[in-house]
């Protein structure tokens, strides 16, 4: 099975980001625990500073789905989650990371 990352968008006023970033510390402090959890990151775009993107590594599409069921996560998680536009968000690795050749 393939790694799976996740890439997750979300429109945030700047006025509501540093809300917005307690909340998703919660939700990347459960969902870190979850089995297959590789690694995450969030950022702003330098272009539209109200758009944030998260991004979600698993070992596979199973570890990412289950993660999303237990309690802890359904109330940390989900309901941050749930605020993401509206689009696909989880894809399968087709190539390794590539790391250039110094």
């Amino acid at each position: 099975m393939s790694r799976v990352f996740v890439v997750i968008r979300f429109r945030v006023g700047e006025s509501a980001q540093a809300e917005f970033a307690v909340r998703l510390q919660a939700a990347l402090d459960v969902l870190g625990k979850q089995k297959g959890f590789v690694a995450a990151r969030a950022g702003r775009n330098v272009d539209d500073p109200e758009l944030l993107a998260l991004t979600l590594e698993w070992e596979n599409i199973g570890s990412y789905r289950r993660a999303l069921s237990p309690y802890e996560v359904k109330l940390a998680a989900v309901p941050l989650l749930s605020e993401a536009i509206d689009e696909p968000t989880a894809y399968e690795e087709l190539l390794p990371e590539y790391l250039p050749q110094h």
